[in-house]
C-alpha cells in the first residue's frame, strides 16, 4: 500500500505539526518538488497534522492528531478527537471522518481508495485500525 506522501508527479507532500502554542487552523501541507528551490503551500487551515497519504485519484488525505489543538487536549476537559480531511486535486477540502477518531496517528490509502487510520495512537494497548470506505 503506497503511503509515502509522494504524488504521481514525483512531488512530496509534507504536513506541518505546529509547535507551542499549537494554533488551531495554522498548520499547512507543503508540496516539495525535487530539484526546486522551495516548497510551496499546497493546502492550509489544518491543526496538528500527524500524517498525510495520497489516494489513487490524486486526493491528499490529511490526518490531524487532534482537531482543536494539542494545548487544549492536555487539560482536564481536553478533547482528543482527531480529523481526517480529503483534499481533492482541485483544492476542495472535506472532512471524511472525525468523531470516531481519537488521537489517530497514521493514515494509509489502498489502491481501491479504502482509507485506513490507526486510532488511539498514543494510548498503550488500545490501538485499533479504522477502515473508511471511499
Amino acid at each position: 500500500m503506497p503511503n509515502d506522501g509522494k504524488g504521481s508527479d514525483g512531488s512530496y507532500y509534507v504536513g506541518e505539526l505546529t509547535g507551542f502554542p499549537f494554533p488551531v487552523g495554522e498548520a499547512r501541507v507543503y508540496r516539495v518538488k525535487p530539484g526546486s528551490d522551495r516548497p510551496r503551500v499546497y493546502a492550509e487551515g489544518f491543526t496538528n497534522i500527524i500524517d498525510v497519504a495520497i489516494g489513487p485519484d490524486g486526493s491528499l488525505y490529511v490526518l490531524e492528531i487532534v482537531k482543536k489543538g494539542l494545548l487544549q487536549a492536555e487539560g482536564p476537559e481536553g478533547d482528543m478527537t482527531g480529523r481526517l480531511v480529503r483534499v481533492r486535486p482541485n483544492g476542495e477540502q472535506r472532512t471524511v471522518a472525525s468523531d470516531e477518531l481519537v488521537a489517530p496517528s497514521g493514515v494509509a490509502v489502498a489502491p481501491d481508495g479504502t482509507v485506513y487510520v490507526s486510532n488511539f495512537g498514543i494510548f498503550p494497548n488500545q490501538g485499533q485500525v479504522v477502515r473508511i470506505e471511499p
